[in-house]
């Protein structure tokens, strides 16, 4: 399946790129979530305009992000679990979602819960958490994780 993609996409490629991608994936994923439309003639025509909207938003992003980072820096963010066992492993675990929403409860800026890379945290402690706020910015923030 022939797809221009509309938004920047990991591994794949950028706003404005035809990529060819497998049926299903096209199908199932990229474009349900609008990060792709089907590479049609006038779509293709569009392409320049894409890559425009998106060089424009790109430089006044990277200044932004770059802000972002740096109130990210000296924030000390603490997310409350909702139990963990005797040795310190939580029931359940530490979504993105949570460490967002921990990152707005201690004065930070309020961030799109898919920009944070949290992994599987399923333990307390303190964790090292990235957040790709542009594709050069890239923030680590220590999160620390205690159990109610």
């Amino acid at each position: 399946m022939k797809l221009i993609l509309t938004a920047d996409v990991p591994n794949l490629g950028g706003p404005g790129d035809i990529v060819e991608v497998k049926d299903g994936y096209g199908r199932n994923l990229l474009l349900p979530r609008k990060l792709a439309i089907v590479a049609t003639r006038g779509a293709e025509k569009q392409v320049e305009s894409i890559r425009r909207a998106q060089k424009a938003r790109e430089i006044r992003d990277l200044g932004h992000a770059k802000e972002v980072a740096g109130q990210l820096e000296g924030l000390a963010v603490t997310v409350k679990a909702k139990s963990a066992g005797d040795s310190g492993r939580l029931f359940g675990s530490v979504t993105a979602a949570d460490v967002v929403a921990a990152i707005r409860t201690a004065g930070g800026p309020a961030l799109d819960r898919r920009v944070v890379e949290a992994g599987q945290i399923k333990t307390v402690g303190t964790h090292s958490v990235a957040v790709r706020l542009h594709p050069d910015v890239t923030s680590n923030l220590d999160i620390e994780v205690v159990a109610n």
